[in-house]
């Protein structure tokens, strides 16, 4: 039976995501005007009562992001003024996430910190996301934070995939991501570990410098929290490939992939590029023949519905 004080809402950002969650749920998507004013500015109405009622808006920070970004306020804005028992942020993909400190002291703001602070200012309860790119943001929210993983996700493709590939060794694009494939690894029945080397002169630029562990004759598991511009990515394939692994896929929740990051898959040594759907795919990237995506919306309706009915959360997750 569906949980009549639980209402989903969502914006333009990732609707299909959205219409998945409801549907695992057994509800229908809330009514909601989103749309644009011809002077460019956010327009929201929300359509039906919620007063009391526990609300969830599912609404990922994706390119357009400052659009996407300034729906999700405003929709929690009218919501909280609507007078909604409690609201959720569902932001599957939480954009600034990598503007999340002042390297070497630059002149330049802390992103994350500014976004979470938006969330705050217009009244949301709680925010749930999924693989935050560093964990200690979760610090830089002054209400609740489920920070969930879609590592079953992609672990059970892992797994299925498995009987194809001998000898697999999880690879690590950098030092940065040792515990998210250490974790895997050994949920794959203890599997080998390596790590990639680089060094990144400049922001979306990657150099591979060196490979610490052995990949020659083998599988290779790439896993990472997101894959943008994929330069890190294809270097890290090449890599691998000139050291003898006999194929390389990459396994990575967020699709970012901004610029030239399709043509750059295509033109790679990569065999595979495994994402969620955190972020839609483009219709260019959704056509590549590498790029293939998983559907992560019943493990979200499963956290939403524990949210909701304040059940545990951490167990769902364990040892994820």
């Amino acid at each position: 039976m569906a949980d009549t004080r639980l209402m989903v809402f969502t914006g333009n950002a990732n609707p299909a995501l959205a219409r998945d969650v409801a549907g695992y749920l057994k509800l229908p998507v809330g009514k909601a005007t989103v749309e644009q004013f011809s002077d460019g500015e956010c327009q929201v109405e929300i359509e039906e009562n919620v007063r009391g009622r526990d609300v969830f808006v599912v609404q990922s920070t994706c390119q357009p992001t400052n659009d996407n970004l300034i729906e999700l306020l405003m929709m929690i804005d009218a919501l909280h003024r609507a007078s909604a028992g409690r609201i959720t942020a569902v932001v599957p993909y939480f954009g600034y996430a990598r503007q999340d400190r002042r390297p070497r002291s630059a002149r330049v703001p802390i992103s994350a910190k500014v976004a979470a602070s938006l969330l705050g200012t217009v009244g949301t309860d709680r925010v749930l996301t999924v693989d935050l790119h560093a964990d200690q943001i979760q610090g830089f929210f002054d209400m609740p934070v489920d920070n969930v993983y879609a590592s079953p996700v992609l672990l059970g493709d892992i797994w299925r995939q498995k009987q194809r590939d001998d000898n697999l060794v999880v690879v690590s694009p950098d030092v940065g991501g040792v515990v998210r494939a250490r974790a895997l690894a050994k949920r794959l029945d203890e599997a080998d570990l390596a790590i990639i080397d680089k060094r990144r002169p400049k922001a979306n630029e990657a150099k591979i410098m060196n490979i610490i562990g052995d990949v020659s004759g083998k599988s290779c598991i790439m896993v990472d929290d997101l894959v943008d511009t994929a330069g890190t990515l294809c270097q890290a394939a090449d890599a691998l490939k000139n050291q003898g692994a006999t194929k390389v896929r990459a396994y990575v929740t967020h699709p970012v992939l901004s610029g030239k990051a399709v043509e750059n898959i295509r033109n790679s040594r990569l065999d595979e590029l495994v994402v969620t759907d955190t972020i839609p795919l483009s219709a260019d990237a959704a056509a590549c023949g590498k790029i293939r995506q998983l559907h992560i919306a019943a493990l979200l309706a499963e956290t939403i519905r524990r949210v909701s009915a304040e059940e545990s959360v951490s167990t769902l997750y364990k040892d994820a």
